[in-house]
């Protein structure tokens, strides 16, 4: 029965309970898609962050992502979740995770303490466009709406309250496709509050998502004026962020917050 090396991370989170949780498995080699799938849908948490060593100087690992039904093509909080337990265990400033679909991310340890990490994803540029049925969807009409084909579609509204007071048909967004819908505005506290949709990829609401992050940054950096702001994220658990905009890389800042430690046998 193999016994592989597991972290239940809390990612964005400076306590436990809060962020986005995340497993994190290391194998020597990649499981067939079914196991790996399979594994997803039993820690059935919104990732499971799958990472081989790589054999080759432009990384330090591979990396992969399965939510409970699907493989994702791009995943920041378990990315981050990553880069904690690995540097965690073994010390280290910074690695590197060479993906399938989004290049070489980056994860680098920042602040004395050991806990803060910065993580940079691909800035995702989106256009403005136009959405009836996800409106629909949501409930409640934006100002605007921004649209990526790869399915990040970002929808503004006037304030934090009104995103917050969003209760979407998941079912009709769901049927819509594997799209994550990031419903954002000014926030009170904080630059910029977002909540996001993912039922498509059986997430109803994402608790934090670096991904959606990515398209958020050159979005809200182009509006406020400035390359660098503050992000909440306010699902349930809720998670703060820092973003920057670097070129055509987001720069992503949060602590991450190791709940379990352990093997995953099967």
């Amino acid at each position: 029965m193999p016994r592989i090396a597991y972290w239940h991370v809390d990612a964005f989170a400076a306590r436990a309970f809060e962020g986005n949780q995340a497993a994190v498995m290391q194998f020597d080699a990649f499981p067939d898609d079914a196991t790996m799938q399979r594994i997803g849908e039993e820690n059935n948490f919104a990732e499971t962050a799958f990472v081989v060593p790589y054999d080759g100087e432009e990384a330090d690992y591979h990396l992969r992502w399965f939510t409970p039904e699907t493989e994702i093509r791009l995943c920041g909080h378990a990315t981050l979740a990553a880069g904690h337990a690995l540097l965690t265990r073994d010390g280290g400033a910074e690695l590197r995770f060479a993906t399938r679909r989004a290049g070489i991310l980056r994860v680098r340890r920042q602040g004395e303490g050991g806990e803060g990490y910065t993580l940079a994803l691909p800035a995702i540029p989106t256009q403005p466009g136009e959405w009836p049925a996800a409106v629909a969807g949501l409930g409640a009409m934006p100002e605007a709406i921004h649209r990526h084909p790869d399915g990040y579609d970002i929808f503004l509204y006037d304030s934090e309250e009104a995103v917050r007071a969003l209760r979407p048909d998941m079912a009709a967004l769901a049927a819509l496709g594997d799209t994550q819908f990031i419903c954002t505005a000014p926030g009170a506290a904080t630059d910029v509050v977002s909540r996001v949709f993912v039922p498509g990829a059986g997430v109803a609401e994402d608790s934090v998502t670096g991904s959606a992050h990515a398209a958020l940054t050159p979005f809200w950096a182009k509006r406020l004026g400035q390359a660098e702001f503050t992000a909440f994220q306010a699902s349930r658990r809720g998670g703060r962020l820092t973003c920057r905009l670097n070129g055509d890389t987001a720069w992503l800042g949060g602590p991450c917050v190791t709940v379990v430690t352990g093997e995953f046998a099967y």
